[in-house]
This record gives C-alpha cells, structure tokens and sequence, in this order.
C-alpha cells in the first residue's frame, strides 16, 4: 500500500467518473496528487510551469470536453495563481476540480515554508470546497474522503457546471518508497449522482402557450451558448415558419438560418425608429450578453413579458424585465415549443397570431446594415483594427474555431458579425477579462482536433505569454496579435478618452513586439503593417502545417477614427 493510499484513490475515483485530462503545475507538496495522477497510466498529463496560465489551459480544456478537468498546485502563493481562471470557469459554467496541496492545519502562521490560509481561499467563485483530513489512521478519515471525492467530481460535472475545490493537506513523507505500488483497490466505493431531467407540466405550458399567443411582438435573444446544432436548428424552424426574429451576439454561436440577426450592434447603435423593434414578448437563454447596444435597448424599452430560458439554476435578470423563469434545457424547450404552436396552427387551419411586420423590422434593417457595412469595409483603405480583423475572419474555412481576446477583439467581432459558419467561437465572457484568453485557446487546441485561431490584443497576449510554456504547443494553433501598442479600448471609451493621462495610465503604451516570444516558443512568425502585407500573409499563415503567430501592427489614433466611423454607418 502506497504512502498516501486515499490520494491513490482519488485518481481512480476521477478516472472511473469519466475525467481524462490533468493540468498540473510543478511542486513538492504536491509531489503525491501529482504522482497519484501520473502513475495511474490513463489521464493526459499536461505539466504547466505557471499555476495562472495552468489555470486558464485547464478551462480550455473542459470548455472543450463537457468534463470536469483536474488542476493540481503546491501549497502556498501558487493557490492564489488559479484564482483568475476559477473565477472565470465559474462564471461561465466550465467544470474543473482543483486540487491544493496543504499543509496540515496546525503549520499555518508558524513561519513555515509556502504555508498560507488556503480554507475556502477562493470564496463564492466555487461551486463548494472540500477538505480532505491530514490523517488516514481512522477507517472514518478514508470514509470521509472516498466520500468527497465521489461528491466533488459529480458536483463539477453536474448543472450548473462549475470548479468545486478541495483543499489536501498533506503530512511529510509524501514521496513513495521504491516499494510502494500506486494501485487502487479493486473494491474501490463509486458513487454516482442522478440528476432528474426538469420538465413542464399540461399546466404550465398553457400558461406558456397563452402568453404566447396574446403577443404580437416576439423576440427571442441569446446570450453566451456553445454552439448546438439542436438548438439552432429549432430556432431556425421558430424564425423562418413563424416570423419571430432571433437576435443573438457573436457567443451565442447562433447558425442556421438567413434570416437570423447578427447586425444590431450596427442597428442599435442608431436611435432612429427603435420604437419598432421593441417586443411584447421578450425571450431570452444562455449565459452573459456582451452587446451594450442590445442591452441598454433591452433595459430602455422592457417587454410586458420576459421568459428566460435555462435549467442551471441561475436567477440572473441583468436585463431587469424578467417575468418568468423557465428552469429548462433550451434546446428542448424552443423544440417542444415549435412543435406545440406548429400542431396547434394545423388543428386550427390557422396562420401564426404574432405580428409578421415586427420580423419584417428587423429584416430589413439587418439587409441595410449588411450591405453598408459592406460598403464601408470594401472603401476602407487603411489597416486597422476593424479590417485586419474583418480579413482574418474572411479567411477562416468552415472548420475553424475561432477563439477572441477580450477588450476590443471580440467588440470587433461581435459588431462584424460574419462568425455564424465557422465551427465555433469561444470567449472568456464569464468575467471579461484579458487575463487568460492566450492560455484557454493553447487549452481548447490541445484537445479539439481541428484548426484553432485566437485573435488577440498586443496587451492581453504580452500579459498572458507564461502559456506559451509548453513543452510542446499544438500544432493546429494560430495566434493573430492585433498590436496597436497599449490599450486601445480606452481611446474608445468616452471617459478615459478625454483625460490628459490618456496614454501614460490608461493604454499603457508600450514598444514591445511579439517576435521574440514567438521564436522562444518555437512559433512561425509573420508580421504585417499593411492591407497589402496582410492579405499575402493570411495566405502563408494558414497553409502552415505547425502552430504560428501573424502579428498585425495599427495605429491607435486611425484605430479610434475608423471605430467611430463604423458604428455610426447606420444614423443617416
């Protein structure tokens, strides 16, 4: 029997409740949970020298999988270094289980070595924390952590997904002996959780049905969603055979049909003739919108009635104009509801109830906003944000995931809306920050199999380049660094824009390049500083057989004209 016989055991719990993968960053206290994990054979080893960027690759991960992925630190300041990440996983429902080495209790605050408070260190950014007992003398202490395990890792992978820590002091020896075998037991206790499916009554969808049906403006709106080919495909039959428009950001991963919506930042951004597009009936799923336009005309102008769709327990109402939660799955609601109101019709030899000229609203100023961005775009000459960008997303193919920093790249984005054929965008909106964005695309790469792009700021990836630390980086990996020298966002930004402390405290402008940490990481390097040199480039950049880095260099100034230019295309 092993040393640390429980922390054998919960490798082959994790394994046998369906984990694979483990990120890992290297220490000594950890030195059991790593050796646990790495002698069990089965799981994907993913060593990571810094525990922020370790944290951030573990999400990508699971953001990939669906399952719950392990994260292993020392004890001590590298706990600390996770946090970003599970703050983002928790906020946008990404399922990992992290694992702190410890201590045990009675070293903290003794002036010991790597020995901080690390009970609940992360607060409410975790679904629940655990700990594991320092001693394994009593029958209850390995009770007690067959127990957690088994609790943990289904706590993670059911909904809401989420990270559940457990903390795991660890008494020295902690390295085995030569004789020792990390086995085990074949009586090893699984305990496997069962979630009931929600569902609605007869009741509660006449209720439904009612409101429905005393609707004459119907909106439906979604926030941050992995693509789903079920709920996009029920969403194009509610469009196209019962004229409800369907308005959705960039995140939403919303495809399908032609007559969806994915211009209204350009529409929003005008306030003429808004009055039309302001529903009766306003429903909404998934996660987090990141269109201001959307939302400050979502919150101006509340519908009479709000449903919110979505079964992971959250009761969110950002857009302060709920009604009615509806704890469900989406795909099977927007589904189940087609096919109720379909049937319906038909028994009634009727045509749909809700007004066609509201979706004829919203088509006509998606068309024109389509065709002036279109205009704006072929008659811009100059390289900038906007059209470096606009020229990578036209040369992805159909294959491609596209993951996007946060700040500026995913506003660009969003507001181009030209992402709805590709295979899937991903982007950290669960806290918005720029920590992390580099890391969770290397994490997604390494897992997903097919071509992956991240677009992303010069700020954001100089602050995120730790993940680039890797033994070996996926080869299906491309990184376009947009550098325009320091934090452009902030010239976008009325307030920061007009104060004289602009460049030194707000962008941060700086001379630093991404070629350097490219070849350190062993990553083909491009570069371009013009239209020209950005179209010859895309092409090489793309034919590449291993991962690359096309840094594309802006000026911030022509950056903030162009923005400004763009968004106003639609007033006149």
């Amino acid at each position: 029997m092993a040393v640390l016989q429980p922390l054998v055991d919960l490798a082959a719990i994790c394994y046998l409740h369906g984990v694979r993968h483990v990120v890992l960053s290297p220490g000594s206290r950890s030195a059991a949970l790593t050796l646990a994990f790495s002698r069990h054979k089965d799981f994907e080893m993913h060593p990571v020298m810094d525990e922020r960027s370790a944290g951030f690759i573990a999400l990508g991960i699971a953001q990939q999988t669906g399952v719950p992925v392990v994260l292993i630190c020392t004890s001590g300041s590298a706990a600390y270094n996770f946090a970003p990440a599970i703050a983002e996983a928790f906020f946008q429902q990404i399922p990992l289980l992290v694992l702190t080495a410890d201590r045990p209790k009675e070293w903290t605050h003794q002036f010991d070595g790597q020995t901080i408070y690390q009970t609940e260190i992360y607060g409410k950014h975790v679904k629940k924390f655990f700990e594991f007992p320092s001693d394994y003398a009593h029958s209850d202490a390995i009770w007690a952590i067959n127990r957690i395990s088994n609790e943990a890792v289904n706590l993670a992978g059911n909904l809401p997904f989420g990270p559940v820590h457990i903390n795991v002091p660890i008494r020295e020896p902690f390295y085995p002996l030569d004789t020792d075998s990390l086995l085990a037991p074949t009586n090893l206790r699984i305990t496997v959780q069962t979630v009931p499916e929600p569902a609605l009554t007869i009741d509660d969808w006449n209720v439904l049905l009612d409101e429905w049906d005393d609707s004459g403006r119907i909106l439906i709106v979604g926030g941050q969603h992995q693509r789903c080919e079920k709920l996009n495909h029920a969403l194009s039959k509610i469009t196209e055979e019962l004229d409800v428009p369907v308005v959705a950001d960039s995140i939403a991963n919303l495809s399908g049909s032609e007559l969806f919506i994915h211009h209204h930042d350009l529409i929003l951004a005008s306030n003429k003739n808004q009055e039309e597009l302001v529903p009766d009936l306003l429903i909404t799923y998934g996660l987090s919108m990141m269109s201001k336009e959307l939302k400050t005309f979502l919150r101006d102008n509340p519908a009479r009635k709000h449903w919110h769709i979505g079964n992971d327990g959250v009761w969110a109402d950002p857009l302060k104009s709920v009604t009615r939660q509806i704890a469900v799955n989406a795909s099977w609601f927007f589904e189940t509801i087609f096919e109720k109101i379909d049937y319906q019709l038909f028994v009634q030899n009727a045509d749909a109830e809700n007004d066609p000229s509201y979706m004829d609203n919203w088509r006509k100023k998606e068309q024109s906003a389509c065709r002036e961005q279109e205009d704006f775009l072929t008659n811009l000459t100059s390289l900038t944000d906007l059209s470096a960008i606009n020229s990578v997303i036209s040369n992805l193919s159909g294959s491609n995931q596209l993951h996007v920093g946060n700040s500026m790249p995913i506003r660009y984005v969003n507001a181009l809306g030209r992402t709805d054929k590709l295979a899937g965008l991903f982007c950290n909106r669960g806290t918005s920050g720029i920590d992390g964005s580099l890391s969770t695309a290397i994490g997604a790469a390494l897992v997903n199999n097919v071509p992956t792009t991240l677009i992303i700021g010069d700020v954001s990836f100089l602050y995120d380049r730790n993940g680039l630390l890797l033994k070996t980086l996926p080869s299906n990996l491309k990184i376009v660094v947009i550098n325009n020298g320091g934090g452009n966002i902030f010239r976008m930004i009325d307030g920061p824009a007009r104060q004289p402390e602009l460049e030194d405290y707000f962008e941060t402008k700086h001379s630093f390049t991404a070629r350097r940490t490219a070849e350190d990481a062993g990553l083909v390097y491009m570069s371009a500083s013009s239209p020209d040199s950005l179209e010859h480039s895309l092409h090489e950049f793309n034919l590449l057989e291993q991962a690359g880095l096309l840094e594309v260099f802006t000026d911030p100034e022509e950056n903030r004209l162009t923005w400004k230019k763009f968004k106003s295309i639609t007033s006149d």
